[in-house]
């Protein structure tokens, strides 16, 4: 069990999987059962999640981005059964924020790509905010009907529409999309600055959640099982990335940034926050 470990080892366990190591190897390095490994990202994964949603209250964010992040669950879409999604497999996608000043993840959900994962996305992140906000985001139609209903005409709101060389959906369906032939801006609500309507942070974003949270790695066999473990992994690397890591461009951490917090913690804090709940 995660709770016989001794606490150092715990924090080594957890330090491995914020930098993207495998379940199965961080078993193997540390001589531990991959069931060991899996309770203890999980454990300290929820009490991630409670920490960051007391933190990341009255915010001064200005500009921010907001985009999916595609994974799956268990097995891909097309394969499940009708019973499968009582447990939450198939597609699960991670809506994310990013304040493009800060590089801060306000908000993030795990849901489907439909318009009440959207709606709750955005509703979390409404109440995070302090002030009027420039947002941007891709064309998925299930924005702006949820936009409208978070913020009425209080936000400036635009989106990046792209189009690519082939709208086949087969060409869509490989792992590199067609190329993007043309992108156009389009405001839809109040008077956003159209020079920065841009979803270019928040992609970047994606690849450095690919990078350090290996359940989103692709063409590989590290998908999460359960839905639950999946959500506490993502909780674990937001945690991470928003209170430990330095980012290069605000050189501290995102949280520090935004005057979240004062100093960068460390993956100690992050375990100790998991013998708190």
């Amino acid at each position: 069990m995660s709770n016989r470990l001794s606490f150092d080892r715990q924090v080594s366990i957890v330090s491995a999987l914020t930098e993207g190591a495998s379940i199965r190897g961080i078993s193997r390095m540390f001589d531990v059962d991959k069931e060991t490994v899996m309770n203890l990202g999980k454990r300290v994964g929820d009490a991630c999640a409670v920490y960051l949603d007391e933190r990341m209250r009255g915010l001064n964010c200005e500009r921010l981005e907001a985009d999916e992040l595609w994974a799956f669950i268990n097995k891909k879409q097309a394969n499940c059964l009708p019973e499968d999604f009582k447990e939450g497999y198939g597609d699960a996608y991670t809506f994310v924020a990013l304040d493009s000043e800060t590089k801060l993840v306000p908000a993030f959900h795990v849901g489907k790509r439909d318009y009440q994962s959207t709606n709750l996305f955005l509703g979390d992140l409404s109440m995070r905010l302090n002030k009027r906000i420039q947002l941007s985001t891709d064309a998925f139609t299930s924005y702006a009907p949820a936009v409208e209903s978070m913020w009425g005409t209080e936000i400036d709101y635009g989106q990046i529409v792209k189009q690519f060389a082939s709208s086949e959906p087969a060409e869509q369906r490989k792992y590199s999309p067609a190329a993007v032939v043309k992108v156009d801006k389009s405001v839809l609500i109040g008077k956003p600055d159209e020079a920065k309507i841009s979803t270019s942070f928040v992609e970047k974003q994606n690849h450095t959640v690919r990078m350090h949270c290996r359940r989103f790695s692709r063409l590989t066999n590290a998908f999460s099982k359960k839905l639950e473990n999946f959500k506490a992994a993502v909780a674990l690397h937001f945690a991470y990335y928003n209170l430990v890591k330095f980012h290069s461009t605000v050189r501290c951490t995102p949280a520090m940034a935004a005057g979240v917090e004062r100093s960068p913690l460390t993956v100690k804090d992050l375990v100790f926050f998991s013998y708190q709940q």
